[in-house]
């Protein structure tokens, strides 16, 4: 789970670096179906990454599940 969420980390890091880039060149309505799928991919892996974080809590024994979500924020 661990080794998961940090892959999922990582490609988060370029989906946002791509998303920026698109949206810098010098049509960005050009780009519109790119960055509109980088940005669903980026909230799917957010979506995982927060589960995957809740998973490991259970697991650890940490805090909740919510407490968690929370300090992602």
């Amino acid at each position: 789970m661990a080794e998961a969420k940090r892959q999922i980390d990582s490609t988060l890091h370029k989906l946002r670096e791509t998303v920026k880039t698109l949206r810098a060149k010098a049509d960005p309505a050009r780009y519109k179906s790119q960055i509109t799928l980088a940005e669903r991919r980026i909230q799917a892996f957010e979506l995982a990454n927060c589960l995957i974080e809740q998973a490991l809590c259970r697991q650890d024994g940490g805090p909740s599940a919510q407490t968690a979500k929370n300090s992602r924020s």
